[in-house]
């Protein structure tokens, strides 16, 4: 697994038992030795100095960090100003992304895609940061079409993108098709692929109708069946989503990140499946 990119996310916690709580999490998957540890952003900025502390923290104890920039509800100001904090911080790599909208929130701010993120970032920053965005196998929810999203894909690696990081999902054959159609568009930026570990049932079905990931029906089905035996669901889950990674690796992908919702365990289980 050494030769693959292997990078694990957290969103920033809101409480002093949260922060040491994610402490621990983070000494434990760092036994893995991820390539870094990625931060996420609140809609409109709504956790932006937590995403600030978090990924310090990380630096200090020595480890890559990558926050997520969202455009959403930002000016030029306030955006130069969170890369000012993340370059004197020595951060070198960012997640840019358009960001999810709060509800009742209008298309507020200056940026309206991430492709003019990605532009603003390389125009204020030059190459100081390694920039991700991120790509939708099954689709974005609000694309218009598979063809319309794959052109926005493509936008944001032009603008400058060095890499890109899926959303989740349970069919292989949609990351191997979309990283196809990708290529002929004369995109060939590292794509990796986005690992959601299932631990349980009701919470994955609430996320996935939130971002238009596909519970494939027999997956569905069969967690249903298991109730509220949470040994069961997270059995089955580990050994359905270990043998997708086993496939992605295999098929050529060129690396996995994997969605933490800062618990260890999850992740740990998976990774010493494909050891």
């Amino acid at each position: 697994m050494n030769q693959h990119n292997f990078s694990i996310e957290f969103f920033p916690p809101k409480t002093a038992e949260g922060v040491e709580k994610l402490r621990v999490t983070r000494n434990k998957l760092a036994e893995l030795q991820p390539k870094y540890f990625s931060v996420t952003f609140g809609a409109g900025g709504t956790t932006q100095q937590g995403t600030l502390d978090t990924v310090v923290d990380i630096r200090r104890e020595g480890f890559e960090a990558a926050p997520h920039l969202s455009c959403v509800g930002g000016t030029r100001d306030s955006i130069r100003q969170i890369l000012q904090q993340y370059q004197a911080h020595d951060i070198r790599r960012l997640v840019a992304l358009r960001g999810d909208l709060p509800s009742g929130y209008g298309m507020g701010g200056e940026f309206r895609y991430a492709n003019e993120l990605v532009e603003f970032i390389r125009a204020e920053t030059g190459d100081w940061f390694h920039i991700e965005v991120a790509a939708y196998p099954e689709m974005h929810p609000q694309a218009r079409s598979p063809q319309d999203d794959l052109q926005n894909f493509v936008r944001k690696v032009k603008a400058g993108a060095n890499s890109a990081i899926t959303q989740y999902f349970y069919n292989a054959d949609a990351y191997f098709r979309f990283v196809e159609e990708a290529h002929k568009q004369g995109v060939d930026v590292p794509v990796l692929a986005g690992i959601m570990p299932i631990t349980n049932s009701s919470q994955l079905q609430r996320f996935s109708e939130m971002c238009g990931a596909e519970i494939p029906r027999w997956i569905r089905l069969k967690l249903n069946s298991y109730g509220d035996d949470s040994a069961s669901i997270k059995a089955f889950g580990l050994d359905v989503v270990s043998s997708m990674c086993e496939r992605l690796l295999a098929g050529g992908a060129p690396g996995l990140h994997f969605y933490s919702l800062n618990q260890a365990a999850p992740t740990t289980a998976i990774w010493k499946n494909l050891i």
